[in-house]
């Protein structure tokens, strides 16, 4: 009989009491690599646990990103939480389940099919024993590895998985009592950075007299070659003498970024890496019903609505930090590199931050509070960005520019594809070769320049994912031009590369459609024979009456987006109504999605609506600006994201699949949505918008135009 196939992360943590304890208070600790940033993973968890265990759910403590007894999942990315994680406690707890009816049955010299579990406890043939899992615990070896072989529970038999139960994580949110922002120990000192303006800049002089001037209190002044940061007692101190240094320091060595460098255009034709992927070699004949579409989605930023945070303390040779970072094995493994500390002396924990989705300052953070600690032993350290410098210095979400080019049938259908991309890597992240943490490249021994790097397919990719169309195409083929030197540094952030990539083949879908005189529904419909993607594109164009849908050039539009995110997890459906005038009104959204086995209905529906409202503001007025200094973009007057006014009415809902295996919705509603509203914006103007931001000055030029 062949070996189950395990989640990768059983194989990186095989042993069972990485995952599970029995503890005295008479609960059960589930621990998890995966962290909690707002997408209700840890509730999820211990639903599944719950489920497995045969036990009530607030008896279930789920432990999240500690390195001290979690185990190493890497990141939390990518919308595999559940999947992943998830995955893997389901088949710890399968396993600890069986592991501990054998025992039972031995105590109590009777056929394991004779027993079973509810709310903890064994019973025979459904009568009291006495026995339950914590009088057992201790004759279960949970050093272990994990087989895979125990049978999990089918999903008819779930009691809780399936249901909406209040997220755990949030009461202490909303106390403030979670936040790393808010952890305040005793004798704690307060500290801020001056940040080095590029790799490679030389802080030739400092001030510091006029810095101690200016904040006016007790100030340390730290300083690491090129890194340097300011120490109080009083944070407001730090942060006055923060505020004031960069006009009291003078730099070499830095890098003119000029204002065009901002815009995804100025990426064709730079150094690149190039990949091809699919179906090459292309056609040598020319197409003999060519059509093609190029669109671009400036630089992102994550616009965290609290800036970069994080503790760290050194006492007696340890470092133990706190961090809101999205993997706290791999924060310890690149502190450790770093610092030149082995790994054993660090304790990374996770703490709640304010808002994420994607790599931003946060591990960057716990480093500069470690360089701190270390300089000032024995105190805790409380370092935290200011907001300036959240827009400045966190990796933003590439630029990208995507052209298709596709030749048609005599149907005016897609007969051949081609997919060119234009994009700096999505993935920077410390360690694996990909990045280093932001304050190394300030040290006086710099690490190396790391090569561009973006994910492979096989991982769903960085610019190329979600560049495959889902729809019925012969032949398809993708040229990836990964940009060597963009302006700005880069990484991921929530979808990566799927919403500029969604948003120019479901334009395209709709200009074809057009091009042939059909409705874009019914274009769809004859392209793709994938049952579940079809199923909800009805059901969508059901829910916004569709068949209702006015001309073109109203002013009022009605746009649909479809994707299945990395053509893997779940899959979305979106409709938006639009109202345009000067500026874009998202008015409504529809959304229809298949995710198979959903864990909490109501959390996986925020993820859906957070998606959903992320991608309006994308779509409509992000962009980080650039001067001749860097990032120009520096506060929300100069970065502007969708307001609470602004966010569109919302009918989301889920189609069943509980006989299908869990798919991540984290990133799923990020491309359909933005291409239903440029859908919706096109039908409304009877002219289309082919770069993001759709913003006032695109909209006039555009209209004039036409």
């Amino acid at each position: 009989m062949n070996a189950p196939v395990l989640p990768q992360s059983l194989v990186d943590n095989p042993r069972l009491d990485r995952w599970i304890a029995f503890l005295p208070d008479r609960t059960v600790r589930i621990a998890t690599g995966k962290v909690e940033m707002g997408q209700g993973v840890v509730t999820a968890i211990g639903q599944i646990a719950a489920d497995e265990l045969d036990m009530p759910l607030d008896r279930v403590v789920v432990l999240s990103g500690d390195t001290v007894t979690g185990p190493d999942e890497q990141y939390t990315t990518s919308s595999l939480s559940v999947e992943m994680s998830g995955g893997s406690v389901r088949l710890v707890c399968a396993e600890v389940r069986a592991k501990a009816l054998e025992r039972a049955a031995l105590r109590l010299n009777c056929s394991r099919d004779d027993l079973s579990v509810v709310d903890g406890a064994f019973r025979q043939n459904g009568q009291p024993t006495g026995q339950d899992y914590w009088t057992v615990a201790a004759e279960i070896d949970l050093a272990q590895a994990v087989t895979g072989n125990a049978p999990t529970k089918p999903s008819a038999s779930y009691r809780v998985v399936g249901q909406s139960v209040p997220r755990i994580d949030l009461p202490a949110k909303l106390t403030g009592a979670a936040f790393v922002h808010d952890e305040l120990p005793a004798d704690v000192l307060h500290a801020r950075t001056l940040r080095q303006p590029c790799r490679g800049a030389v802080l030739a002089s400092l001030d510091e007299a006029a810095i101690r001037r200016a904040a006016k209190g007790e100030l340390q002044i730290v300083r690491e070659a090129n890194f340097v940061a300011f120490v109080s007692p009083t944070e407001s101190v730090a942060q006055a003498a923060a505020a004031a240094a960069p006009a009291q320091a003078r730099w070499a060595n830095v890098r003119r970024i000029e204002p065009a460098e901002q815009e995804a255009a100025w990426l064709r034709g730079q150094p690149s890496d190039d990949r091809r992927i699919g179906g090459w070699p292309a056609p040598t004949s020319p197409p003999r019903r060519p059509a093609g579409i190029t669109v671009s989605r400036p630089y992102v930023a994550h616009a965290s609505m609290a800036p970069s945070c994080a503790l760290a303390r050194f006492h007696d040779g340890h470092l133990t930090v706190r961090s809101h970072g999205q993997g706290m094995h791999p924060l310890r493994k690149n502190l450790a590199t770093v610092l030149g500390l082995p790994a054993e002396a660090i304790t990374a924990q996770h703490l709640h931050g304010a808002g994420c989705y994607g790599h931003n300052g946060a591990d960057d953070a716990a480093l500069d509070a470690a360089l701190v600690a270390r300089r000032l032993p024995g105190r805790w350290i409380r370092l935290q960005w200011r907001r300036e410098e959240e827009f400045g210095f966190e990796p933003v979400g590439p630029a990208m520019l995507v052209t298709l080019q596709v030749d048609l049938d005599e149907r005016g259908r897609p007969a051949d594809w081609t997919t060119e991309i234009w994009s700096a890597t999505h993935v920077q992240r410390p360690g694996n070769s990909t990045g280093w943490l932001l304050a190394s490249e300030a040290l006086a021994e710099p690490p190396p320049e790391v090569a561009p790097f973006d994910p492979p397919e096989a991982r769903g990719g960085g610019g190329t994912r979600n560049a495959v169309p889902l729809y019925d195409v012969p032949a398809h083929r993708i040229l990836h031009h990964l940009v060597l030197r963009p302006p700005v540094r880069t990484s991921a952030l929530r979808g990566l590369g799927a919403l500029p990539n969604v948003f120019a083949i479901e334009s395209l879908i709709d200009d074809l459609a057009a091009r042939v005189g059909e409705d874009p529904v019914a274009y769809r419909l004859s392209i793709l024979s994938e049952p579940r993607a079809r199923r909800l594109i009805e059901l969508v164009a059901q829910r916004a009456d569709w068949p209702a849908r006015g001309p073109a050039g109203t002013g009022k539009g009605l746009g649909l987006g479809f994707a299945r995110y990395k053509n893997r997890a779940a899959y979305a459906a979106v409709v938006a109504a639009v109202t345009v005038q000067e500026t874009v009104t998202v008015d409504r959204v529809w959304c229809v999605a298949d995710a198979g086995l959903v864990v909490n209905p109501d959390g996986a529906r925020n993820q859906l609506e957070g998606g959903i409202v992320q991608a309006v503001s994308w779509t409509l007025k992000e962009q980080v600006r650039l001067d001749g200094q860097g990032v120009a973009s520096l506060d929300w007057q100069s970065y502007p994201i969708l307001r609470f006014s602004e966010v569109p009415e919302m009918q989301v809902e889920f189609v069943a699949g509980a006989g299908n295996p869990s798919l991540g919705v984290g990133e799923c509603t990020v491309g359909p949505t933005a291409a239903a509203i440029g859908n919706a914006v096109a039908h409304a103007l009877g002219t289309r918008l082919h770069d993001m931001p759709l913003s006032r000055e695109r909209i006039m030029a555009a209209l004039l135009k036409s």
